[in-house]
């Protein structure tokens, strides 16, 4: 008899060639995981939840207004938040308590108050970014404030909802989209926040998008979207590469708020980057050619408009939710067509390289079989504790499910007892 080929058997065999691989990759933590993917491959968690969901383990409600997602180093916790328009990072323990707080500037507290940002360790560091537009670096143990840099001194532009940007780092550089006519993308210094290249894009504000860095051959890329643009820029030097255009909106109604939401970070996978821009081109996939200096469009799916709700990819399939159907969608990888659809609201997407787990703008937790003939729902908890809304991503480390609700982080045990 012939076997099926199933999520599940993707990724174990990705977990293998993870495990005596390049480890290098795990000494970063970071927005949506080590390699911005939103997979936390983790073993024997459970299939199914109780009718009221896994355990309420702890829950903490004094980390400030946001939306920004934890990380984590070891035994601790890093989380962003706004408390009287100032920006903290807090460092907690893994039974929620506070360790330090430190502040780094000015918060955003207009629409949508609050962080945006998940923090970026790497090695004894910690970058930040506020939705001012503001860029920090602070010592992991201490939380010693190491250096700043502000929006002016980058020339930066705000978007209309405040930056929402994770600060991406590789080697000795912190990469940074100010979205300045003349400073567009810049890279800094790590240890000392100094200006190392300037790329001007194409002088558009930001696009709420956490940048990705892609190894091509003996190319690294930087991927990130501008307002209306999707930007390849060669990471050791700033010089722009490519750009995929976002045509939705014709240029004389391009304003602030109109077609420029393209928070989801792109995937990069065997020459290609697939991306979900729901207020541009929708879903695209993009052959990079040329030694990495250009991008060939394979296919665009027009009709998907997820805006920040992330997607994740397994063989032939991807997943992601689409905003105006309160749906998530399983596309074919191939082709870029929707094959199967499940109703359950707008929301974001993480998976453990098994289940999906969907987090609803409802403020629902779905538990989602991917490898049944259809995506199948087959637990689900509302979320107890928090206000506003229900926008940030889920985390799981170390079999533990974390959620953030504005003022509330809350932890779930999820491994078999």
């Amino acid at each position: 008899m012939q076997k099926t080929f199933t999520f599940g058997h993707f990724f174990y065999l990705t977990l293998l060639l993870l495990m005596y691989g390049s480890i290098s990759a795990q000494t970063v933590s970071q927005w949506r995981g080590a390699d911005r993917r939103g997979i936390y491959r983790e073993p024997a968690l459970q299939k199914f939840w109780p009718p009221e969901g896994p355990a309420l383990m702890w829950v903490n409600e004094d980390i400030g207004n946001g939306f920004g997602s934890p990380v984590f180093h070891n035994s601790q916790i890093f989380v962003a938040g706004e408390i009287d328009s100032t920006a903290y990072l807090f460092a907690l323990d893994l039974n929620g308590k506070i360790i330090w707080k430190t502040a780094f500037g000015k918060e955003w507290t207009k629409s949508f108050p609050g962080s945006r940002m998940s923090p970026t360790i790497y090695d004894d560091m910690i970058y930040v970014s506020s939705g001012m537009g503001n860029i920090a670096c602070i010592e992991l143990k201490t939380g010693a404030l190491k250096w700043m840099v502000g929006k002016a001194d980058l020339h930066g532009v705000s978007p209309m909802h405040g930056h929402s940007e994770s600060p991406l780092v590789d080697g000795d550089m912190v990469f940074f989209t100010p979205g300045g006519k003349d400073t567009n993308v810049v890279a800094l210094n790590r240890f000392t926040g100094k200006i190392i290249w300037v790329c001007k894009g194409r002088g558009e504000r930001p696009g709420y998008n956490s940048p990705l860095l892609v190894k091509y051959g003996e190319k690294s890329i930087i991927a990130v979207f501008t307002a209306y643009s999707l930007l390849g820029i060669d990471a050791k030097t700033g010089e722009l590469l490519w750009v995929n255009e976002q045509v939705n909106t014709p240029p004389a109604e391009r304003k602030p708020g109109n077609g420029d939401t393209h928070s989801n970070t792109v995937w990069y996978e065997d020459g290609a980057i697939y991306y979900i821009a729901g207020d541009g081109n929708g879903a695209v996939k993009l052959a990079l050619e040329d030694k990495g200096k250009s991008v060939r469009e394979v296919w665009r799916n027009p009709t998907l408009d997820n805006y920040m709700g992330g997607f994740i990819i397994a063989g032939e399939k991807i997943y992601t939710c689409a905003d105006s159907r309160k749906s998530l969608l399983c596309l074919d990888a191939k082709t870029g067509n929707i094959t199967d659809s499940l109703k359950c609201g707008s929301g974001t997407i993480i998976s453990d390289s098994k289940m999906l787990y969907y987090y609803n703008q409802k403020g629902d937790i779905n538990l989602i079989n991917p490898d049944k003939e259809k995506m199948e729902r087959v637990s689900f908890f509302r979320v107890p504790k928090g206000t506003k809304e229900h926008f940030s991503h889920p985390v799981i480390y170390r079999g533990i499910l974390y959620i953030r609700h504005g003022k509330a982080l809350m932890a779930y045990p999820l491994k078999h007892e």
